[in-house]
C-alpha cells in the first residue's frame, strides 16, 4: 500500500498529493517524497534541487515564476509552517485551460502537497505569519530561462484571499499578459 495518494486538480497534470501520517504517542512521521510512488501513479519526478522559503507577514506574495521550454521544471511543494494560498498557472498554449489558474490551501502538518507540472507558473500568498515552504524541483534553476507573470495581472484576476503585500521588485516588475504572450511549450 502507498504512503501517497494523488488527486488530479483541474488544470491538466497539477495534482494535489495527500502524504499518509503514522503517528504514536512520540508524535508522528510522513514520507513527504517517494520517486517510486510518483512513478506508479505515472508521474515521473527526479529532484535536481531543493529550496527553502520563509515569509515573515501574512499577505506577502511572492511568484507568479516558472522556466521556458528551454529549461522546463515541475515542482512538490510542501507547506512546514503556518499556511500559504498557493496558485498554480497553466502556461501552455495547446491547453484548454491556458492562462487558468487553481489555487490550494496548504497547511503546516494537513499532510498535503502541491505537485506542478512543467510549463506551469507558481506562487503563492502567505495567509499566517512566518509561513515555510519546502520546494523540490526536477531542473537545476536556470536564471537565463526563468520567467515571471504579475500576480495582479488582471487577464489572470487570481483572487488573492487578502489584500496583495510585500511583492519583490522583480515581482512588481513583471510585464502584464499581451496578445503576443505565446506560453511555455514542454
Amino acid at each position: 500500500m502507498s504512503d501517497l495518494h494523488l488527486q488530479a486538480l483541474p488544470l491538466p497534470g497539477l495534482f494535489s498529493l495527500q502524504h499518509k501520517r503514522h503517528a504514536d504517542a512520540r508524535g508522528q512521521f510522513s514520507r513527504l517524497f517517494c520517486e517510486g510512488s510518483l512513478s506508479a501513479f505515472g508521474r515521473d519526478f527526479h529532484i535536481r534541487q531543493i529550496n527553502h522559503s520563509v515569509t515573515r507577514e501574512q499577505g506577502s506574495v511572492r511568484g507568479l515564476h516558472y522556466q521556458t521550454a528551454a529549461q522546463p521544471e515541475a515542482k512538490l511543494i510542501t507547506c512546514l509552517r503556518g499556511a500559504v494560498w498557493d496558485v498554480a498557472v497553466d502556461l501552455n498554449p495547446d491547453s484548454p485551460t491556458f492562462l487558468r489558474w487553481h489555487a490550494e490551501r496548504l497547511e503546516a502538518g494537513d499532510g498535503r502537497s502541491l505537485l506542478l507540472p512543467a510549463g506551469f507558473a507558481h506562487g503563492f500568498q502567505t495567509l499566517t505569519d512566518d509561513a515555510e515552504l519546502l520546494y523540490l524541483h526536477s531542473a537545476d534553476y536556470a536564471p537565463e530561462h526563468e520567467g515571471g507573470l504579475s500576480p495582479l495581472d488582471p487577464r489572470l484576476a487570481i483572487e488573492w484571499p487578502l489584500d496583495v503585500k510585500n511583492l519583490s521588485a522583480r515581482d512588481a516588475g513583471h510585464p502584464l499578459l499581451d496578445a503576443n504572450f505565446a506560453g511555455v511549450r514542454v
